[in-house]
């Protein structure tokens, strides 16, 4: 869908990989605070960060969908 000529496709597209990449990071941030993660992470608190900017991103692309009318 992310090479579609249709915009509506392309966003989906878009917003179903970030909400799969933030779920992902969001998960290793959950285990990382519960002391089960397998690993140390080099820097948690760039990893904090951009967990932040996603959720903030995806509120936008939410919100645009509903403008727009898209379900995503």
């Amino acid at each position: 869908m992310i090479t579609s000529d249709d915009y509506k496709d392309r966003f989906r597209a878009e917003y179903q990989q970030t909400k799969i990449r933030y779920d992902k990071l969001h998960k290793m941030l959950i285990k990382y605070d519960a002391g089960t993660l397998p690993f140390e992470p080099v820097n948690i608190s760039v990893l904090r960060n951009q967990a932040a900017a996603m959720g903030r991103y995806l509120y936008i692309l939410e919100t645009r969908a509903e403008i727009e009318k898209n379900d995503i």
